[in-house]
């Protein structure tokens, strides 16, 4: 009798099977965008508020007939590999998240100006880009007047170039595309090992359509995305991209090479680095000096650098190193300091404290933790793994920049922003000069749900930001590391591209780094397309953790007519002490729910499953600015100088009086002239503090010297109460664009961009 019913239950499940296997799922597509615009009133509504705004602090330098415009140049749909994987709603996601849904969250939800598209480059098939270029295109043709539209959308993919190995790991740029109908014919991605494989397989997906039956297509189409992007065959090496079918996978294995394939299509574009200060995925001890040289560097189109992104802080410089590099060129672990504790020396403590409970003698004890501390070192980002059985919170806060705004997980100092600008490269420029980043810098979101923006409002945590994972605690219980914990160390023998990122890398302990998104701001004459990107490629760009701060920062001049303000991301040249302006004025505090006209264009169920039922709705007021910070870095000018004395942070710091209306500041460099160094100026407004999504990150208990006891993590999935927003006190800001100041030893002497004028050069590479 039993071997008749498990007969039975064996035909039915087999057959059940096949029917998934032979069945011809719909592979998500694009979606549909509403096509309802935005009231012109309502728009014109926020440019009003703006002028007032600026009027009340002082007519903004930048001129009259420029206003402030917000966006978001990161955005992915889950057409991104890592985004479909997380959207599963076993995961706590929500399912497809088209690029449609991204041109409504941006009109009616966070009331962006401006947004791009930046799906995942190794993942974008021919149909899935097909599809992208389709949905942008429909997105800007509902958004009304093109010379004055609700919204802009700009085309683009993510090259996302990940190596273990510090001295061939490039990281992860946005390439952004002027144009909406000329466009290339394919995204050019990263060499990236597995990229076609199911991270499950088709039985593990019939399993979970059984287990969530309203959801089961979603899960057995899950093969599918996978299945289209193994049949898409790689394209042949070393041929012109023009002359590439249109069919197939196009590589660049660095940057160099990305940026000669970009020439061959001849269209206007700027690549951005971002999330290089991440140590999810950067190893440790990566440097941007690697990629500052004449072919890893294009600075007419690699123009600006994200600061900011719901991954976290990548401005901040450190002395303090993950790992040091002995004379032989091997890496080994350095000591702990005051205010920075290196992972892989916690990795060495929870081995001894381990190993002392075991009874062993402190001789033994002290060398099981130099192996576990260079096992640690010799895993990179996957270092976790060399300690089996490991709880997250066990980690404490190792690697975590203390003293950042908002640190990326793992924060890795070398290849912030404020390095960036520090390094140099004597006599390598185009025309003989020192060559450098002269990065502007913006925010951005990073955000994995189509959801441009974010960061409007503190709330969805897990709707918001990247936190994902399985609420069901009996499901928690099985993506753990369930190794036994031994008193032992032991070597992490895979590459780290052999298990997916959900189990290759810490990402319960970087859930509680996740938050709601930057924001790019514009100073731009309108908003038309053209406008938005001519201020974008002068550098007239700023970032913003999230809220809409107003915010001029200003060279003064005397000219031939008088006085003259030189905007932040201009390069100047001059022997005498320069003079800056900075205005700064709060974001308008926000009411909950969705404004009328939000209202009258979605229902109530489209409110909630694109909006998650709030949207950008500003009151009258406005949050205070408290103070503001000026950065002074002066560039190396030999290669090797130390960069730890030449990052002044803050140089200068000015408290604001908290009036609402605004802080303006004055202030000049009396040691520019005496020390005869080109220097590089920005300046940071700081909001009073409020509630945010993860801000407080680990959350730990200090002791009296600063060293953290206990961590009480926000996980992604169990336990922690789906509800929970983890909110901490958070003192958003904005970061201006640099002003670069050349110091001019010979009068003649061109800057780069004067160069660039007067030798006719292209605008790109």
């Amino acid at each position: 009798m039993r071997s008749w019913i498990f007969q039975m239950n064996l035909l039915a499940a087999s057959a059940a099977f096949l029917l998934f296997a032979c069945s011809a799922s719909e592979p998500p597509g694009r979606g549909e965008i509403l096509t309802s615009e935005i009231p012109s009133d309502v728009v014109e509504g926020r440019a009003a508020a703006q002028r007032a705004a600026a009027v009340a602090a002082g007519a903004p330098a930048s001129g009259p007939g420029k206003q402030i415009l917000f966006g978001d140049l990161h955005v992915h749909s889950t057409f991104s590999p890592d985004a479909f994987v997380t959207s599963m709603p076993i995961m706590g996601g929500e399912g497809a998240m088209p690029p449609a849904l991204a041109c409504d969250f941006a009109r009616h939800c966070s009331a962006l100006d401006f947004w791009s598209i930046n799906d995942h480059a190794e993942g974008v098939t021919p149909r899935r880009w097909r599809e992208t270029v389709e949905s942008i295109r429909e997105c800007n043709a509902s958004a009304g007047d093109p010379e004055n539209p609700d919204v802009v959308a700009f085309l683009g993919w993510e090259w996302s170039q990940i190596d273990w190995e510090r001295d061939k790991h490039y990281g992860h740029k946005n390439v952004v595309f002027l144009d909406d109908q000329e466009v290339p014919a394919r995204p050019i991605a990263a060499p990236r090992r597995n990229l076609a494989r199911s991270p499950i397989g088709k039985p593990a997906q019939l399993l979970l359509g059984f287990q969530d039956w309203e959801n089961r297509d979603y899960y057995w189409s899950f093969s599918d995305y996978f299945d289209e992007t193994a049949a898409t065959p790689i394209c042949e090496a070393g041929v012109d991209t023009r002359e590439l079918p249109t069919e197939c996978l196009e590589l660049a294995s660095d940057p160099q090479e990305l940026f000669e394939k970009l020439d061959q299509w001849e269209l206007e574009s700027i690549v951005i680095p971002h999330g290089s200060a991440w140590g999810l995925n950067t190893p440790p001890g990566t440097s941007f000096d690697k990629q500052l040289t004449p072919d890893q560097h294009d600075p007419r189109r690699q123009k600006l650098i994200e600061v900011y992104s719901g991954h976290g802080n990548s401005e901040e410089y450190r002395s303090w190193r993950h790992v040091t590099t002995n004379a032989d060129g091997s890496l080994e672990c350095p000591m702990p300091t005051e205010d920075f504790l290196p992972c892989c020396w916690r990795a060495g403590e929870l081995i001894a404290e381990r190993c002392e409970k075991a009874g062993e003698s402190a001789e033994e004890c002290e060398a099981r933790a130099a192996v576990a501390r260079a096992n640690h070192v010799e895993a990179s980002v996957t270092g976790h793994w060399t300690v089996p059985g490991a709880e997250p919170e066990e980690w404490l806060d190792c690697g975590i920049c203390r003293d950042c705004f908002n640190p990326a997980m793992e924060h890795r100092p070398r290849v912030t922003s404020q390095y960036a600008l520090a390094i140099s490269r004597p006599g390598q420029g185009d025309s003989g000069e020192d060559l450098r980043f002269r990065f502007g810098f913006i925010g951005s979101s990073d955000i994995h749900r189509s959801r441009p923006g974010t960061g409007y409002k503190e709330f969805a945590r897990r709707g918001m930001t990247e936190v994902n994972g399985p609420t069901a605690e009996s499901m928690a219980g099985r993506m753990g590391d369930h190794r036994e914990r031994i008193a032992q160390s032991v070597r992490y023998e895979l590459g780290v591209t052999e298990l997916g990122l959900q189990v290759s890398r810490p990402m319960e302990r970087q859930a509680s780094f996740f938050m709601t998104g930057g924001l790019v701001a514009v100073h731009s004459e309108g908003r038309g397309r053209e406008l938005i990107w001519d201020a974008l490629k002068r550098k007239e760009v700023y970032g913003t953790s999230g809220d809409r701060i107003l915010l001029w920062f200003d060279l003064l001049r005397d000219g031939a007519s008088g006085p003259e303000a030189v905007a932040m991301g201009s390069e100047v040249r001059s022997s005498s002490k320069p003079r800056f302006r900075v205005r700064a004025v709060g974001a308008l505090e926000q009411k909950p729910g969705c404004p009328d006209h939000t209202g009258a264009a979605l229902s109530v169920e489209e409110l909630q499953r694109i909006c998650l039922g709030e949207c950008y709705n500003p009151a009258d007021t406005r949050h205070s600015i408290v103070r503001i910070e000026v950065v002074r870095i002066r560039p190396q000018q030999r290669e090797g100088e130390s960069v730890d004395p030449l990052i002044e942070d803050p140089w200068r710091s000015f408290e604001c009086s908290g009036d609402p209306v605004g802080c303006t500041v004055e202030f000049d460099d009396p040691e520019f002239a005496a020390a005869k160094r080109d220097t590089v100026y920005y300046v940071r407004a700081i909001q009073e503090p409020t509630p945010a999504v993860n801000a407080g990150g680990v959350r730990c208990d200090r002791s009296e010297d600063g060293s953290c006891l206990k961590t009480n993590l926000c996980a992604g999935g169990f336990p922690t109460d789906p509800a929970d927003d983890c909110l901490s006190p958070n003192e958003e800001r904005a970061w201006s664009s640099p002003i670069f100041v050349d110091y001019s030893r010979v009068a003649e002497r061109p800057t780069r961009t004067e160069y660039a004028a007067k030798a006719a050069l292209p605008a790109n590479r």
